[in-house]
């Protein structure tokens, strides 16, 4: 049961977001420029670095919605590619850049001191250049943040896959909101 009174029928950061659109604005803005760019890192790398911190935080809408997002991004339809990101990055055939990045995004999850010169040496000796660096760590700390919005005020969240599937394709089709997509 959520700490505080949501409209009924947004689980997730939707209820937060509708109960406070003067903070939801920016919160949008943030994730659509984190999120929805190509520069750099793909759209699907973008959700799974998402994902992966928020399975990492253990905050299970978030990492739903974003593994479902990134599933489709990455034509991973039964979500096992994602599944096994989430539980053991290492030995799936993520690229070794990817490896290394999303070491980087699970120190900063840790805090980010735990990032260390050798983890950005080993993304660098891998292709990962300064935009990719910068926007990993800026993606894993706007999700910590988010992560904890959505645990901290105790929001609801489905456990029907559709849901995130249905999700999923209205934040590829319109962006980040806690509207479009649900009036």
């Amino acid at each position: 049961m959520p700490h505080i009174q949501f409209e009924s029928g947004f689980p997730g950061i939707l209820g937060p977001m509708r109960f406070s659109p003067h903070t939801a604005e920016p919160m949008n803005l943030l994730a659509n420029a984190l999120m929805c760019s190509d520069e750099g890192l793909t759209r699907g790398e973008r959700e799974l670095i998402g994902t992966y911190v928020s399975s990492q935080n253990d905050c299970f809408f978030c990492q739903t919605i974003h593994g479902a997002i990134a599933s489709a991004y990455l034509e991973d339809e039964d979500w096992s590619f994602v599944k096994s990101v989430k539980e053991n990055y290492p030995d799936t055939d993520l690229s070794d850049r990817m490896k290394a990045l999303l070491s980087i995004a699970g120190s900063v999850q840790r805090g980010g001191k735990h990032v260390t010169a050798e983890q950005i040496a080993r993304a660098r000796e891998h292709g990962a250049d300064d935009r990719q660096i910068h926007d990993t760590v800026l993606i894993a700390a706007a999700f910590c943040m988010f992560n904890r919005y959505v645990d901290g005020l105790a929001t609801t969240a489905p456990t029907d896959p559709d849901v995130y599937r249905i999700r999923a394709l209205n934040v590829i089709k319109n962006g980040y909101s806690a509207v479009k997509g649900y009036e």
